[in-house]
């Protein structure tokens, strides 16, 4: 049975994953703007802090989400453009992890991640999420515990 439009689903969990980045970019920017003393440091904590949030997010859509939907919708291109574009982030992640100075190409690299996350985004609110709504058996409201379980245990939260 397709989900209602008002109650939380797995879609509704993602997308409020999405809007929580995307304050996290929007704080970093902020930051990279700024020329208050002591920024470097806040903007490599911020941004180890993001790249940690899009990994544990990609992995929980990887693993639990883009698997279900491969099953459940007979058009399935947009999911391989969905994983290419996961595989540009990480990618890009590895890269902003590896670095241990918040220069000019840190934060380059911040903001483009920032684009390609945006652009991530809108596909998922505007194709993937009202088709997986439609969706005959698919139980996205099951899909949204099993997807926080995932989280949880990858943020090391307690159960």
């Amino acid at each position: 049975m397709p989900t209602t439009r008002n109650e939380a689903d797995a879609c509704t969990l993602l997308d409020t994953d999405h809007k929580a980045v995307k304050k996290m970019f929007k704080a970093y920017d902020e930051l990279a703007h700024s020329k208050a003393r002591g920024t470097d440091q806040k903007k490599l904590e911020l941004a180890r802090e993001i790249c940690h949030e899009l990994t544990v997010h990609a992995t929980i859509e990887e693993e639990i989400f883009y698997p279900a939907l491969r099953e459940a919708l007979k058009d399935t291109d947009m999911l391989a453009e969905a994983e290419v574009e996961h595989a540009g982030a990480k990618d890009l992640i590895a890269q902003i992890e590896a670095m241990d100075e918040a220069d000019e190409m840190f934060d380059a690299k911040v903001k483009v991640l920032g684009e390609y996350i945006d652009h991530h985004v809108k596909e998922e609110r505007n194709q993937i999420f009202p088709k997986a709504r439609a969706a005959r058996g698919l139980d996205l409201v099951a899909m949204r515990d099993e997807l926080q379980a995932r989280k949880d245990a990858l943020m090391g939260v307690a159960a």
